[in-house]
């Protein structure tokens, strides 16, 4: 702003021209052009200045009425909003039911359910069980009455195998087949008692193998921790063996459920084949009880299933360990929509006591298990009766074991109903005794690391095909050139819907807040927040040049920063990551924007992640609106150019430079720095020492991107905008040869395939770490948002 002096020294000038200075007509033209141009130039600097530095607050916004950390506000209103999609989720009432009342549906969203649980791949037909006698051993693993035990093994997918027990009655007639599943935590041998000292044994196999049941134990996956290291080095998060398997898995569109589900429908498979006319049940407790309940929603051959010690979970598999986890579960797949989607079929769900287990983490995720209580069960049982129609409603039965649900697993009356819904009339079932056997624990571990060993094989198998899956899910995109802009909005649409996950609520009204936080010689900073969803603002630091000049409208990059940074680590403090860039820029002329990202504090925004994944969503179904919302207030600036906005990344920034932008065409550019690799394979190899599974990033795994959307096909849908790789040779996100491999094929389709400039699509290799290296990315935003370099001295 003037001051009140200059502008009446000026006055003095124009309003007597003929007094000295000026004392002639001429003179005084000439100081009437030179005052003209003084004007000029001070009505500039004033209008930079009004807007940069004389203003408290921003124009259009109002004055900061925020209190605590910015940061902190934002993660734990974000807590709030996905609490409350939790509870919409379950407080769903759907119309249509999805039982026998409407048949089409059912096998609908059973199809979709087997999809999520990862049930895809083709089984291994035609090969049945077979017993494995090991050294030392001559027929049974034991013998009650006239039940034999043996240890049995069966194919499931190629390469991969199911081990166990089998309990068999000899010279009486088998009248059903049945899958028994104990706990993740119990080997078959604790499950029917077979050893000395076994906790949550049962006697229920061997009831059920005397009253002619052929039954099959599996080896589940178990929940012990330990250090998991890449073979090449690295790593070291302590990871239960669920979780080890999980990772990786979900990554490629599989899950270690699915994967169990796999095994208890090969028997099925068997089962029909070999004895096609006899019922088939499942039954299980704890692990085995959501097995149980999986199992047979995802497949209608199994006649009755009974579940004790799982049901009413469900409302918190968020808090559960991770390898519970499953995208999109809500709100179809929970306990209750399971419940119709087994109807009309016999389903006994057994209040008991369930497995209890607390995971603290230690690079893993923590999660706990806890008996569900009584009200719950029998609230998802109610509304899974309701769900599956009043036609199919009396085949789901509620039993209560001990008090308030309390009590052991398999009660005589769930036995009863278990009995009849595979038509076994239940006479007198003899009682003994069983007498615990020694076995070598070393046999038992064996087992269960060869069951691992064989997941993981499968899961690299698939990683190593996955690529290919990916070329043929984008083959129809890439293959008319002149159509592709036109064909990216269907594969955008699906990125967003199915991979990242939208939340279809509306923005709300613009409202922000700011207040001046910075002024420096050469610019000034704001501090600003605004609405985005309830309970979900955006925020960040807003950089102005002082050099504005009167209706100029100036490009604008917004800087990111990474993991638990925070958006004042861009701009001051030289961090050894990210060198003050947004502040640098700001001197050069643009203005930059420093948006605060949900990506802090460790688990509490790992959590949100958790939270929002059953919903089939990400953080970036949160960050993605942000960004929308941020993009729709630059653009109301009076010295913003909307149509000049880019985005720079690094790290977590980075991975937002791949996704926000692919989603968000109004960034006009995005640069991706100290991110840009091989990403599905970084998530998913078990053998790479780079690799997320070995790490305490629990929260970055997203599901099935293996199948669509690797890094080259996220810069896809940025092409045909200017893209930009910024890559350390000393990075440790990946090698450089991984990076080079993924980038060639972001090269080829804006070279090969669309034929744009070789400057449209750019990497930068520079011999540094993981940081930024403001050099040719800088050119870069200087020649793709038009605006000139700093003139050399």
């Amino acid at each position: 702003m003037l001051l009140s002096s200059e502008w009446r020294d000026l006055a003095g000038l124009f309003l007597f021209p003929f007094r000295s200075p000026c004392d002639s007509l001429t003179t005084s033209l000439k100081c009437l052009t030179s005052i003209f141009f003084a004007a000029l130039f001070l009505t500039t600097t004033a209008v930079g200045q009004n807007i940069a530095s004389e203003n408290p607050v921003l124009p259009g916004t109002t004055a900061w009425t925020g209190s605590g950390d910015t940061a902190s506000n934002l993660v734990m209103g974000v807590d709030r909003f996905l609490s409350r999609k939790w509870n919409d989720a379950f407080a769903i009432r759907r119309d249509l039911p999805v039982g026998v009342s409407n048949p089409t549906v059912a096998e609908t969203n059973r199809l979709r359910f087997r999809h999520l649980i990862g049930v895809r791949d083709l089984r291994v037909l035609g090969a049945g069980p077979s017993f494995s006698t090991p050294l030392g051993r001559n027929g049974a693993v034991a013998r009650l009455g006239a039940v034999d035990v043996f240890e049995v093994t069966w194919p499931v997918l190629k390469g991969v195998g199911a081990s166990g027990l089998v309990l068999i009655a000899r010279d009486r007639p088998r009248k059903a087949n049945v899958v028994v599943l104990p706990d993740a935590d119990q080997t078959p041998e604790h499950f029917c008692g077979l050893l000395a000292g076994a906790k949550g044994s049962s006697t229920y196999p061997w009831l059920l193998a005397e009253a002619g049941c052929r039954v099959f134990i599996p080896t589940l996956v178990n929940r012990e921790a330990a250090p998991r290291r890449s073979p090449h080095g690295g790593g070291g998060a302590v990871l239960t063996a669920r979780e080890f398997v999980y990772r990786p898995a979900f990554e490629l569109g599989r899950h270690v459920i699915g994967y169990e589900v796999q095994e208890i429908l090969a028997l099925v498979d068997w089962f029909q084949k070999a004895d096609g006319g006899l019922p088939v049940g499942v039954i299980g407790w704890g692990e085995g009880g959501l097995l149980a309940l999986y199992a047979a929603a995802a497949d209608d051959r199994i006649d009755a299933a009974c579940v004790s010690g799982y049901v009413g979970n469900s409302r918190d598999v968020w808090r559960e360990p991770i390898d519970r986890n499953v995208f999109g579960l809500l709100p179809d797949f929970s306990d209750p929509g399971l419940i119709a989607l087994i109807a009309p079929r016999t389903l006994i769900v057994e209040a008991a006591r369930g497995p209890e287990l607390q995971l603290s983490g230690k690079g893993g995720a923590p999660g706990i298990l806890k008996t569900p209580s009584l009200d719950l069960v029998q609230a998802d049982v109610e509304e899974g009766r309701r769900r599956a129609g009043t036609n199919a409603s009396s085949s789901v039965h509620l039993t209560v074991s001990g008090p308030n649900g309390a009590g052991e697993f398999a009660t005589e009356k769930t036995r009863q109903l278990f009995l009849q819904a595979l038509k076994i009339e239940n006479g007198s079932i003899t009682r003994a005794s069983i007498d615990p056997i020694q076995l070598q624990p070393a046999l038992l571990q064996d087992r269960s690391a060869r069951k691992v060993a064989e997941l993981h094989r499968h899961t690299q198998e698939m990683l190593e095909e996955s690529s290919f899956v990916r070329k043929d899910f984008v083959r129809s995109w890439h293959a008319s050139p002149s159509q592709y802009e036109s064909n990216a909005v269907a594969y955008r649409k699906f990125f967003y819907d199915e991979v990242i996950g939208r939340f279809n609520d509306p923005l709300l009204p613009l409202r922000v807040e700011s207040r001046k936080i910075y002024d420096e010689p050469k610019w000034v900073g704001y501090e600003v927040a605004m609405d985005v969803f309830p309970d979900v603002m955006a925020s960040g630091i807003l950089l102005v040049p002082k050099d504005l000049k009167p209706g100029e409208r100036r490009p604008v990059v917004v800087c990111q920063h990474g993991l638990e940074g925070r958006s004042q680590d861009v701009i001051r403090g030289n961090h050894p990551a990210y060198h003050d860039f947004a502040a640098k820029l700001a001197e050069r002329g643009f203005i930059t924007f420093a948006p605060q990202n949900l990506y802090i504090f460790q688990d509490a925004f790992r959590l949100l992640q958790r939270k929002a994944n059953p919903l089939g969503k990400t953080l970036f179904s949160i960050i993605t609106p942000q960004h929308e919302q941020i993009l729709k207030w630059l653009k109301t600036l009076s010295f913003v150019d909307g149509s000049r906005i880019g985005f720079y990344g690094l790290s977590y920034g980075g991975k937002t430079a791949m996704r926000v932008p692919a989603l968000l065409t109004d960034y006009c550019l995005s640069i991706c720095s100290a991110d840009f690799n091989d990403w599905v394979w970084k998530n998913a190899s078990t053998t790479s020492p780079y690799s997320y599974v070995w790490t305490g990033e629990y929260e970055i795994f997203e599901f099935d991107l293996g199948s669509n959307f690797n890094y080259s096909e996220m810069a896809a849908l940025i092409a045909p905008r200017p893209f930009m790789v910024e890559r350390g040779h000393f990075d440790n996100v990946a090698p450089d040869d991984r990076v080079a491999y993924e980038f060639a094929r972001v090269r080829f389709l804006y070279e090969g395939i669309l034929k744009l400039p070789s400057e449209r699509c750019v990497i930068e290799w520079f011999d540094g770490p993981h940081t930024i290296h403001g050099q040719g990315t800088f050119a870069f935003l200087h020649r793709h948002l038009n605006w000139p370099p700093p003139t050399q001295p």
